[in-house]
C-alpha cells in the first residue's frame, strides 16, 4: 500500500519537474548571459544597464523561440513528416545558422520606423525605452505561449516600442500611418495566406487525389509541384533569408529561383516514378512524396526565420549597447557578435525547452494535417512572403501560416459538404427505387474520378428535378463537418490573440517605462 502511494505521489509529481527542469535551464541561460555581458566594461565600469538589457534579451529570445518558431515546423510535425524531437533538432540548427550567417551586421533600432526618434530626449531616455519595449514584448510573447496562441514576435517588439515611446514623449512620436499598416496585415497575412494554400490543396485534390489512377497521376503532377516549391523556396530564400549578405531584386532571385527548380525537376522526376511504382493507389501513398520536401521546408523557413526575425530579439539590445557605449540615438545599430549569439542562442534554447507547446497547437489542434496539406501551407508561406514583399504589402509570417492552416481546414469543410450535400440529393432522386439500384449506383459514384462524378450528376439531374435539402437540415450537416474539421474555440482563441498583440505590448511597455524611469531617476 505504502509503495503504491509512493507511486501515486511520483506521478503526481512527474509533470511538476518537467516544468522545473526547463524553467531551470531558462533561468541558467539567463544568468549566463548576464555574466557574459559584464566582460564589456564602460570607460572601465561594468554597465549595470548593458547588463539589464542583456538578460532581458535573452529572455525575449527564448521566447520567439518558444512562439514563433512552432510555424515553420508545426504543420511537418502534425503531418507525421517530421517527429517533434526531428523538428526541434532541424529548427534548432537551422534558426541559429541563419541568425548567425545571414542575420546581418547592421539592424533598425526603430522597428518598422514606427517611431520618430528625433523627438526623445536623451540616451538615457531612450535606453529606458527600449528596455521597456524589449520587456513588454517577451512578457506578452510569454504569456500568449502559456495560453497556445501563435502570435506575431515583430507585432509584439512594435507595440511594445510603440508603447514606450507614447510614454517617453507623447502621441507625437508616433507614425500612424505605419501602425495602420500594420494593423492591416492582421487580414492581409491570414486571408493571403489561407487563400493561397487552399488553391494549392485543391490543385492536388483535382489533379491526383480526385483520379482514378492516382498513381500515374502522382508520377506526373508531384515532381511538378515539388520543382514549383523549390523555385519558390529558392526565390524566397535569396530575398529574406540572405538579404543581409547578398542583395537581389524579384527577377533575379525569381530568375535564379527558376533554373534550381529546372534542375530539380529533372533530377526528381526518376525518382518520384520509381518510388510511385511500388505504391498502392490511395491516397496515403501519394501522401509519402510529400515527406522529404517538407523536411527541407521546415529546414529553409527556420533558416530565413532565423535570419530575419533575429532583429526581434537582438535590435533593442544592440540599440541599448550602441546608446551606452556611444551616448546617443542612432537609428542603424552595429550588432555585436556576442548580441547576435545571445539571439541565436536563446531562441534555440526557447524552442527546445517550451516550444513543443505551439507546435502541437499550429500542428494538429487547429484542424488535422497530412504531408499533402503540409505542404500546401509551407508554399504558402513562401509564395506570400515573396508577393506582400514586392507589392509593399504589410504581412506577418506567423499570421500567414496560421491562416494557411486554417485556409486547408476550411476547404476541407466545405469540400465534404458539398460532398454530403450530393450524396443527399442523389439519395433523393432515387427515392421509391430499388435498393439495390440505388447502392450500386453509389458504389460506381463514390469510386468514380471528379470528372466521371460530374457527368453522372448532369445525367441525375437531367432525367430527375433537383431536390433540395431543407434550409435546417443544411445548417445541421454543415455545422458536422465545420467542427469536426477546424476548431472553432483556437481560431477564436489565435484570432483574439492577434488583434490585441500590439495594445496589449503598447500598455505594458509604458507601464514598464514609468517604473524604468521610476526607479532610475535621483
Amino acid at each position: 500500500m505504502e509503495l503504491n502511494s509512493i507511486q501515486a505521489i511520483e506521478n503526481a509529481t512527474k509533470s511538476g519537474r518537467k516544468e522545473m527542469f526547463r524553467f531551470g535551464s531558462a533561468l541558467v541561460f539567463i544568468i549566463i548571459t548576464m555574466l557574459f555581458a559584464t566582460r564589456f566594461t564602460v570607460d572601465g565600469e561594468i554597465s549595470i544597464e548593458l547588463v539589464v538589457a542583456a538578460m532581458i534579451g535573452a529572455y525575449m529570445a527564448m521566447n520567439i523561440g518558444a512562439n514563433d518558431v512552432a510555424n515553420n515546423v508545426g504543420p511537418a510535425v502534425g503531418s507525421k513528416a517530421l517527429t517533434l524531437v526531428g523538428a526541434i533538432l532541424i529548427a534548432v540548427i537551422f534558426e541559429a545558422a541563419g541568425a548567425i550567417v545571414a542575420g546581418g551586421d547592421v539592424v533598425s533600432t526603430i522597428k518598422k520606423g514606427i517611431i520618430n526618434p528625433s523627438l526623445i530626449e536623451d540616451s538615457q531616455t531612450f535606453i529606458w525605452l527600449m528596455m521597456a519595449a524589449l520587456l513588454a514584448g517577451a512578457i506578452w510573447l510569454n504569456l500568449a505561449t502559456a495560453v497556445g496562441a501563435p502570435v506575431s514576435t515583430t507585432h509584439s517588439i512594435v507595440g511594445g516600442v510603440l508603447g514606450a515611446g507614447i510614454a517617453a514623449a507623447g502621441w507625437a512620436i508616433a507614425d500612424w500611418g505605419k501602425m495602420a499598416q500594420i494593423a492591416a496585415s492582421w487580414v492581409i497575412s491570414p486571408v493571403l495566406g489561407g487563400v493561397i494554400a487552399a488553391s494549392f490543396l485543391f490543385w492536388i485534390k483535382r489533379s491526383i487525389t480526385y483520379k482514378k489512377d492516382k498513381i500515374a497521376a502522382a508520377k506526373r503532377m508531384v515532381p511538378l509541384m515539388i520543382s514549383v516549391m523549390v523555385w519558390a523556396f529558392s526565390t524566397y530564400l535569396l530575398l529574406k533569408g540572405l538579404k543581409k549578405i547578398w542583395k537581389l531584386d524579384i527577377f533575379m532571385a525569381g530568375g535564379i529561383g527558376f533554373g534550381i527548380a529546372v534542375v530539380a525537376y529533372f533530377l526528381i522526376s526518376p525518382y518520384i516514378a520509381r518510388f510511385a511504382n511500388k505504391m498502392a493507389n490511395e491516397k496515403q501513398s501519394i501522401n509519402k512524396l510529400f515527406t522529404v520536401p517538407l523536411i527541407f521546408a521546415a529546414a529553409l523557413l527556420s533558416f530565413a526565420h532565423g535570419a530575419n526575425d533575429v532583429a526581434n530579439a537582438v535590435g533593442p539590445l544592440a540599440a541599448i549597447n550602441d546608446a551606452i557605449l556611444h551616448h546617443g540615438i542612432a537609428t542603424k545599430a552595429e550588432i555585436p557578435l556576442w548580441v547576435m549569439l545571445v539571439g541565436a542562442l536563446g531562441i534555440s534554447v526557447g524552442l527546445a525547452l517550451f516550444g513543443p507547446k505551439l507546435i502541437r497547437t499550429v500542428g494538429s489542434e487547429i484542424t488535422e494535417l497530412d504531408q499533402m496539406r503540409a505542404y500546401c501551407i509551407a508554399m504558402a508561406a513562401a509564395i506570400t512572403v515573396i508577393i506582400a514583399s514586392q507589392l509593399g504589402l504589410p504581412v506577418s509570417s506567423t499570421h500567414i501560416a496560421v491562416g494557411g492552416v486554417f485556409g486547408v481546414g476550411f476547404l476541407r469543410e466545405y469540400l465534404k459538404s458539398s460532398y454530403a450535400k450530393t450524396i443527399q440529393e442523389i439519395e433523393d432522386h432515387h427515392t421509391g427505387e430499388d435498393k439495390s439500384v440505388v447502392e450500386e449506383f453509389m458504389e460506381r459514384f463514390e469510386s468514380a474520378p471528379f470528372e466521371e462524378k460530374r457527368q453522372m450528376l448532369a445525367q441525375l439531374k437531367a432525367h430527375k428535378a433537383d431536390i433540395e435539402l431543407p434550409k435546417k437540415e443544411r445548417k445541421e450537416l454543415k455545422a458536422v463537418y465545420r467542427e469536426e474539421l477546424v476548431k472553432r474555440t483556437a481560431l477564436f482563441r489565435i484570432a483574439a490573440a492577434w488583434v490585441i498583440t500590439v495594445p496589449a505590448s503598447a500598455i505594458l511597455a509604458a507601464m514598464l517605462f514609468f517604473t524604468i524611469r521610476g526607479m532610475m531617476l535621483p
